[in-house]
């Protein structure tokens, strides 16, 4: 695992822009950066990286099976009582998913270390399934990347071989796509998401979450009052059950995208019920529950929100000292503490690899950087390669 420069391409903003890819500046900085580029080996690829994913991803399903028999667990990861039950019938039913990006510590050598599941509203899906496959095409045909160069990415190719699975379970209905609003990334997001949906001959409709509505009979509706079946929604499990409308997950008879029980899946405790189910697997950081800290020996170690997303409200501590932390709106819901394992430093960069997975299967990599050790949603993207 090496990080190479490169220069960027001449007027790939340009294109960028052209291409719906508005977001490749935040706030100014860069998003997107290609002046860099990550190359693995096959090996690393296959068994380090697509092999592990596989392999952590099972055991986060067999999660479920745990939790879902344990009330005290049910407790533990914050979800309402009021849909334990539902929670249940939709594993129980294995209403089916679309795709989750697993979150790894890597340096090229030794196991992948499992940093966090993101199962229920992965992000950064365009820039990893389309953008950086497009970097590829054309530093190959400016002759800057040799013949035997590939890259780990069938993401694409993947989510539409799924949505044309899903529209098996749903032939007729038209599938909504929902964001909420003020998210320039999210809306990028869901628009690739309903490219990909509509290549697999999906009838497709687009509504922000804020439009929601309950229509007569307690059914969900757009802003037309036609009824909505079939809804993706890039929009957490956490928040969707403590909305207003929240009694008519239950009622209303919609097909969700993600299903509730990836609820459990992006939830932070995950990490600690697994180091319980699988203690010292090579692929997983110790990770406890509060209620385990009094018999926590830890001196290094991070503290997470359960809910957190995008690296907010994560705080470092080394010899029990803090010794970084983010900002943001979380940890009301209580905390997980794992074991402190920093990123990989490559020229003053902590790099984090986003593993991606379409129904179980791996289906490519992303790459995260960060001048600090914790990634959040700013933190640059950079493209990847493998060379055999």
């Amino acid at each position: 695992m090496q990080r190479i420069l490169l220069p960027e391409r001449p007027g790939w903003r340009k294109q960028a822009e052209e291409f719906g890819f508005k977001f490749h500046t935040i706030h100014g900085e860069a998003y997107w950066d290609e002046s860099a580029y990550y190359q693995f080996s096959l090996r690393q690829i296959e068994e380090d990286l697509e092999a592990a994913t596989e392999n952590i991803y099972g055991m986060c399903l067999q999660a479920v099976d745990t939790l879902l028999a344990d009330e005290k667990l049910l407790r533990q990861f914050q979800i309402p009582e009021a849909f334990w039950d539902t929670l249940a019938y939709s594993w129980q039913q294995k209403q089916p998913d679309l795709y989750a990006r697993i979150d790894l510590a890597y340096d090229g050598s030794g196991p992948a270390k499992l940093y966090e599941n993101n199962a229920d509203t992965p992000t950064s899906v365009y820039e990893s399934g389309f953008w950086q496959w497009l970097w590829l095409e054309d530093n190959f045909q400016r002759g800057r990347l040799g013949n035997q160069t590939d890259q780990f990415n069938s993401l694409q190719e993947k989510l539409i071989e799924r949505f044309a699975q899903l529209k098996q379970f749903n032939p007729e209905k038209f599938l909504y796509f929902s964001c909420c609003k003020d998210s320039e990334e999210d809306r990028g997001t869901v628009q690739y998401l309903q490219d990909c949906a509509e290549q697999a001959e999906i009838n497709c409709q687009f509504i922000y979450i804020e439009d929601l509505g309950r229509g007569e009979g307690d059914w969900l509706t757009d802003l037309d009052d036609r009824v909505i079946s079939w809804l993706f929604k890039l929009y957490p499990w956490e928040f969707m059950l403590r909305e207003e409308y929240s009694d008519l997950i239950d009622v209303a008879q919609v097909d969700f995208i993600e299903p509730l029980w990836k609820a459990v899946l992006s939830n932070k405790a995950l990490l600690a019920l697994l180091w319980q189910m699988f203690p010292k697997h090579p692929n997983l950081l110790p990770a406890y529950f509060e209620s385990d800290l009094t018999s926590l020996q830890l001196s290094d170690y991070v503290k997470k929100p359960i809910f957190s997303r995008e690296g907010a409200n994560i705080a470092i501590f080394r010899n029990k000292a803090l010794q970084q932390q983010s900002p943001g709106p979380y940890g009301e819901e209580g905390y997980i503490y794992q074991a402190y394992h920093p990123l990989p430093c490559f020229d003053g960069n902590y790099t984090l690899i986003g593993s991606w997975l379409v129904g179980n299967q791996a289906a490519g990599i992303s790459i995260r950087e960060d001048s600090t050790l914790i990634t959040q949603d700013t933190s640059r993207f950079l493209p990847h390669v493998i060379v055999d």
